[in-house]
């Protein structure tokens, strides 16, 4: 009994053209980026010089640091729990389970494209030239800037939730509200939190970039040190980062095992 070997499909002309592009866009992009590794190695000398300067961490400034790294840990929780309402709110509209007009879907989409679409370091430069420096300018970027992928991400969830408890309401004559109050947001809740403790995740992470525009935190700190040359400061306020990014990171990890999310 022979056994029929199957033959090995050859590669589509599609396919073909697929490669070559991506192998053109590419060498476009190492080109327009001045992509060098000589130039890597022909600076190693400076990094020698760097870390020279930032070893070892001076720990004087430890204090200080930590502070600053609380000040951005709140940052990053008011940044996302302000977002809430305002996310909730868009998400409602633009998720096709919750609402039946073509034209509120749309113009709540478009409102979180352009919240998303906004860099959060954009939205600190602008609120730091309305209320100045500070964690409050960080605060303000935050909300505006979650609030777009919050509710962009919360309105998927919705979109892919169980038709059956939506159907049976709209059978007994629920409104929308009713709908989305007894049939969509039960069903979505353990995804609905674990997106929100995600993105509290990441906006702490957030709150240390904008730091670096004058929005406060411990990236304040860091830009500081930076232009001071006092490379060892530097070094002690990243290793604080580091512990604030682990301790975040283990804590929402943490509590959405625990919701299933």
């Amino acid at each position: 009994m022979t056994i029929a070997v199957p033959k090995r499909r050859r590669p589509s002309a599609t396919a073909w053209v697929v490669v070559a592009v991506a192998v053109v866009v590419h060498v476009l992009a190492w080109q327009a980026t001045e992509f060098s590794p000589a130039a890597l190695i022909a600076g190693w000398d400076g990094m020698a010089d760097f870390l020279t300067e930032s070893l070892p961490p001076d720990f004087s400034v430890l204090g200080k640091s930590l502070e600053a790294a609380v000040i951005t840990l709140y940052i990053g929780l008011l940044g996302t729990t302000f977002s809430i309402p305002f996310a909730l709110a868009l998400a409602l509209l633009a998720s096709r389970a919750t609402t039946s007009a073509v034209w509120a879907q749309q113009a709540a989409r478009a409102v979180l494209s352009f919240l998303r679409s906004v860099p959060d370091v954009v939205f600190a430069l602008i609120f730091v030239t309305a209320v100045g420096l500070g964690p409050f300018a960080g605060v303000l970027a935050l909300v505006f800037h979650n609030t777009g992928v919050m509710g962009k991400l919360w309105a998927e969830a919705m979109d892919e939730s169980d038709r059956g408890p939506r159907d049976a309401l709209k059978v007994t004559g629920a409104s929308g509200p009713q709908i989305a109050l007894h049939a969509v947001l039960p069903t979505v809740m353990p995804s609905l939190a674990g997106l929100l403790l995600y993105r509290l995740d990441v906006n702490v992470r957030s709150s240390l970039v904008l730091g670096l525009v004058g929005a406060g935190g411990i990236g304040f700190l860091i830009n500081q040190s930076i232009k001071l040359f006092r490379f060892d400061e530097m070094v002690t306020h990243i290793l604080v980062v580091l512990l604030l990014v682990v301790v975040v990171d283990q804590a929402s990890g943490l509590v959405r095992k625990r919701l299933g999310a």
